[in-house]
């Protein structure tokens, strides 16, 4: 009986319970919408619109795409693995099925029917066997579908975005592709705007280029010109004096019969004696105009190598500008009432120093730019320009005369310029580093030059070379000047010493010690008893020459200070500093004061031959006029 009721209980139970069964479920490939999409062609001219909002959503809709490809692949990935079977014997399937419907009573019954028929033998092998758990299947099939429909979901909403996204992308697309038009239209116009200017403007370079020549000419002309007319001055003034010197000579009688006397001795005819006179009165005429040479002297048996070359004046000159000391007025030394007059633009590179005139309201520039160039001021008109050193230019000076030019570079070579030539007539050959300064002699015939090889050398015009080298540096040196009327010379040095020489001897005759740091600049003020210098951290020293010691010493750093200058006066000096300003030093109240107007560092600063302006050179390109 129990054996015919066991199957039987099974059967119902399989029966009562509906949710253990297998169902074939298929998913279609299409989507239910039945959205068509098209084929997009490629093309490259298409672009985002400007607006922040379109593209954060584009972006975020794209990468919301990118997610959920990147999880499907990962399922789909993991539904191709083959599920995992947990195979299960028949009386275990059914106790567990008894145990979870909690029917205890059918569990009993069946548990003691069971082991009756092990224990005789009734069970077969075969018919007992393991059978599949299709709870835990299908279990896992609906939880697939489950997934696959969330899926379906996420790609319907993500192929709607993408079709609002590929519409306007579209609608950019045209309207770029639209301006793209335009401003290929626009382009073309322009185009041919610029060829139609090119020829106007190339029709007008040969009247420009006529017209640069003829301004060239013109001021060449010009500077020609006013050499000529102060030259035919000082002629007119020598011969002035000459003849008020000669008109008392020829009032002596003792003069006339001197030279009368041999003609009565003679036996020649008359004629003859009026030639000798007249020679003879050429000759007293001509030793009474010029100066004694003693080069000339025929009665001098000493014997000179190099015939040509200068001889040294004596130091009992007086100098001549000491009078324009005391016709300064107040006005002029007070450091506040300086005030910017012009800027002139005059070189693309950095203003390496400026030299003025010694008697015309006129300076030169030197650059950078391996150029030259004369300016008038103030009105900062160009008047002539030079090219000729092979790099760039460290400093100038005019010649006493002011007919010719000097000029240093860092081609280690010192050129003499002409300006009534308009050419460089002579260039010194010596140094084996660049040359930094130069300054000439009071007479004209000797030029004195520094360099970075630790020397100074001073070159004689006449005979063309180097007359002395003065060692004694340790280091650059960085400037060089002479006394004004007067064989002495002072140079400053990296080695934080400033030097008097003598140039006749080519002999340091005092040094200055005080400096901590590289001078870079020394001059004289007009009386030449002081002599102001700076170093590179700013630092500026005033010493007495007659003591060779320090009066005064003024920090203006930490910036370097380039270039120092007294005025007329010798009451203000003028320091060009690194930071870009002119500072002003009074030495009656010992106060500094600043010019700003510079975009770089200064390099030089200068007065004007009367004292009226005081000029800035710097690395800006510029050169500023204050008054």
């Amino acid at each position: 009986m129990a054996n015919s009721t066991a199957p039987a209980a099974v059967t119902a139970d399989e029966m009562v319970d509906a949710a253990f069964y297998l169902e074939k479920v298929s998913i279609a490939d299409d989507s239910e919408d039945g959205y068509q999409y098209e084929e997009v062609p490629a093309d490259d001219d298409w672009s985002l619109t400007e607006g922040d909002d379109d593209w954060e959503n584009t972006v975020k809709a794209i990468s919301e795409q990118t997610d959920n490809t990147q999880a499907a692949v990962q399922r789909a990935a993991l539904a191709k693995q083959p599920v995992s079977h947990k195979p299960e014997v028949v009386d275990d399937f059914l106790r567990n099925f008894l145990i979870k419907m909690g029917m205890s009573k059918t569990l009993d019954c069946f548990q003691t029917e069971w082991y009756e028929m092990t224990y005789r033998g009734l069970l077969n092998a075969e018919q007992v066997g393991f059978v599949p758990d299709v709870y835990t299947q299908n279990q896992h099939l609906e939880n697939e579908i489950k997934s696959l429909k969330k899926e379906q979901g996420t790609y319907k909403r993500a192929a709607l975005k993408a079709g609002d996204v590929l519409v306007k992308l579209r609608k950019e697309r045209d309207f770029h592709r639209m301006q793209h038009k335009r401003v290929v239209q626009e382009k073309n116009r322009l185009i041919s705007d610029i060829k139609r200017l090119k020829k106007h403007y190339a029709s007008y370079e040969p009247a420009l280029r006529q017209l640069q020549d003829k301004y060239k000419t013109a001021l060449k002309h010009k500077m020609l010109t006013s050499l000529e007319r102060d030259r035919a001055t000082g002629q007119i003034t020598g011969l002035q004096a000459a003849l008020r010197n000669i008109q008392p000579e020829q009032q002596m009688p003792p003069l006339s019969t001197a030279i009368q006397r041999p003609c009565r001795e003679a036996s020649g005819a008359q004629g003859g004696c009026r030639q000798k006179q007249e020679s003879r009165e050429k000759m007293l005429l001509t030793d009474l105009v010029a100066p004694y040479d003693p080069a000339k002297d025929p009665t001098k048996q000493t014997v000179n190598k190099y015939p040509d070359d200068s001889e040294f004046p004596l130091d009992t000159r007086v100098n001549p500008n000491l009078a324009q000391i005391k016709g300064q007025a107040s006005h002029v030394t007070r450091s506040s009432g300086y005030r910017l007059t012009n800027t002139l633009k005059v070189h693309e590179l950095a203003v390496s120093s400026l030299a003025a005139h010694p008697r015309k309201q006129i300076i030169v520039t030197t650059s950078d730019d391996c150029h030259w160039k004369m300016w008038s001021v103030p009105n900062g008109d160009i008047i002539m320009a030079g090219e000729g050193h092979s790099d760039w230019l460290s400093s100038c000076c005019f010649h006493p005369e002011g007919n010719k030019l000097a000029t240093t570079s860092g081609d280690t070579t010192v050129k003499i310029w002409d300006f009534s030539k308009g050419e460089c007539v002579l260039t010194f050959e010596g140094h084996t580093h660049a040359v930094w300064g130069c300054s000439w002699h009071s007479c004209g015939d000797f030029l004195a030059s520094c360099s970075m090889d630790n020397t100074s050398k001073i070159w004689d015009l006449n005979s063309k070379r180097c007359r002395y080298t003065l060692r004694g540096h340790a280091d650059s040196v960085n400037s060089v000047v002479f006394l004004p009327f007067s064989n002495t010379l002072l140079t400053s040095s990296a080695d934080k010493t400033l030097s008097l020489w003598d140039a006749r001897t080519g002999l340091c005759a005092q040094t200055f010690y005080g400096h901590l740091h590289s001078c870079n600049h020394a001059t004289f003020n007009l009386t030449g008893d002081t002599v102001v210098s700076c170093d590179s951290y700013g630092v500026v020293k005033l010493w007495d020459v007659r003591k060779v010691a320090a009066m005064l010493t003024i920090d203006t750093g930490p910036h370097p200070s380039n270039c120092a200058t007294f005025d007329l006066s010798g009451r203000l000096v003028a320091i060009a500093s690194n930071d870009g300003a002119v500072k002003l030093l009074d030495l009656g109240s010992g106060q500094v004061s600043s010019l700003l107007g510079h975009e770089d560092a200064v390099q030089s600063v200068i007065y004007d031959c009367k004292g009226e302006f005081l000029l800035s050179g710097s690395s800006d390109g510029t050169v500023q006029i204050w008054s």
